[in-house]
């Protein structure tokens, strides 16, 4: 038997924690609910927690290069085009083209660190 756990949440290292939380904080349209400066930022999103936080000094180098991170974000919007020129106004456009999956179409996108976005429109 497994262990009991209460709830789940996503979270993202950043050594960029302000850049990060900025840019979170524009493609999402919403303040975190949560924040303690260059500590943690948490922002409530529907069926998920997006939790980003600053390492400690002594494991800054376990995060440092993210680009090479394994995370895809997923999200579900109503209007894939009206997202795609949200993030292009960012300053973070997706690089490639819109492709059909088997839940609808979709496209990838990066944050700041090189994390991935999934944007998918059903």
């Amino acid at each position: 038997m497994g262990f009991q756990y209460t709830e789940a949440l996503v979270t993202l290292a950043s050594v960029n924690f302000e850049i990060l939380v900025n840019f979170y904080t524009e493609l999402l349209d919403k303040k975190p609910s949560s924040l303690i400066p260059n500590v943690y930022a948490e922002f409530q999103l529907p069926g998920v927690r997006l939790g980003i936080f600053q390492p400690q000094k002594n494991h800054t180098s376990e995060f440092a290069n993210s680009a090479n991170s394994q995370i895809s974000l997923c999200l579900e919007v109503n209007n894939l085009e009206q997202a795609i020129a949200h993030l292009t106004n960012l300053g973070y456009p997706p690089p490639g083209e819109i492709t059909t999956a088997s839940h609808g179409r979709e496209i990838y996108a990066y944050d700041p660190d090189g994390n991935r976005l999934i944007l998918h429109q059903k």
